[in-house]
Parts: structure tokens; sequence; C-alpha cells
């Protein structure tokens, strides 16, 4: 079991560093280098809703096979995983800031970036979630904001089903529906079984 959490600890240090480079590196080569990208970009967006899916899944799986004891440890890399798909996705707001900062953030007070036309109002939700989990995921965040960094990680749900709802509106993307699915089911059994404990039946 010890090798088991040092893995797991490496495997977290790994992802964040990786997460690290990922927004150093991928900003740039989207503006600078679209070639190098443009033909990926579906499969950045599926890698961060797979890695998206992972963080939603592994808490109540946890929670419901409590006498699979290697399945708690995995909730440790729940912040790895989280900030690698965020990742992912504020790099393609970035390159958006680097091309045109001005008009970037102008754009949020228009009603045409909350719009529901071309599903406009999930993606921004989703991003700015994702925005707000990548700078809230580390401990002086989680010092400063107290009980609300709980209340902020929430948004963990926001960035989940808006992304994939999203994804499957827009580009017909059916495995997301399977995904999104499967945590609402997870999720629901994980608390139907938890208040269950606590009220003893």
């Amino acid at each position: 079991m010890k090798t088991y959490f040092t893995i797991i600890k490496r495997t977290q240090s790994i992802m964040m560093v990786l997460s690290v480079l990922i927004l150093i590196g991928l900003p740039e080569l989207i503006v600078y280098v679209p070639e190098s990208t443009t033909q990926y970009t579906t499969a950045i967006y599926f890698v961060a809703h797979i890695s998206l899916f992972l963080v939603m899944i592994v808490r109540p799986l946890a929670d419901i096979l409590r006498g699979v004891k290697w399945i708690r440890p995995l909730v440790i890399l729940r912040k790895g995983f989280g900030v690698f798909s965020a990742s992912l996705i504020v790099s393609f707001m970035l390159s958006k800031i680097i091309v045109d900062p001005t008009g970037f953030f102008t754009a949020f007070g228009t009603p045409a970036y909350w719009s529901v036309t071309h599903m406009a109002l999930l993606a921004h939700c989703a991003d700015i979630s994702a925005v707000l989990l990548l700078i809230t995921s580390n401990q002086l965040s989680k010092k400063i904001l107290g009980v609300f960094w709980k209340r902020i990680q929430k948004l963990s749900y926001v960035y989940f089903f808006a992304s994939g709802l999203y994804v499957t509106i827009i580009l017909n993307d059916m495995m997301l529906p399977w995904f999104m699915s499967t945590v609402i089911v997870l999720t629901t059994t994980a608390f139907i079984m938890n208040r269950n404990r606590v009220q003893g039946i």
C-alpha cells in the first residue's frame, strides 16, 4: 500500500507539472503555430473531458465501494486531473487573450457573449468555471477562502455539465451523454448511501 501511495503522489506531481507546461506552451502554439494544433483540437477537448470525468466519478465510487481499499486513495488525484483538464481549456482562452486582449475582456459585457445562440452561454459558463477552479486549486487559496473554498470547488459540476452539454449539442459527440449519465447515477447513489449511513439505515 505504501508503494501505491507513492505512485499516486508521483502521478499527482507529474500532472501538476504537465499542467503548468501546457499553460505556458499550448496558448503560444495555438496562436503562432496553428497548424500544429488545429487538427488536434477535438482530441484536446476529448482528453480534457476524460480527465474531468475521472475527477467526477472517483469520489462517489469511493463512497459507494467503501470495501475496496484501493479506490479511496485515488481521490487524491482529483486535484491533479482537475487542474490538467482545466489547463487545456484555459489554454484556448489564453490564446484568444494573446490575439485580442481588449476584445476578449470587452466581450464579457455584451449580451452576445451570454447568448444561448450556438450554446455560447454553456461554453462560457464552462470556461469561467474552469478558470476559477484552476486558480483556486492550491493550498493558499484554500486558506484564504476558508469555507468558501469548497463552494467554489463545486463549480466542477458546472464545468463538467456545461462543457459536456456544449460538446454534445455543437459537436454531436454522443459519448459525453454517457459520461454525464454515469456521473449523475454514481453521485446520486453515493448521496443516498451516505445519507442512509448517517441515519443508520
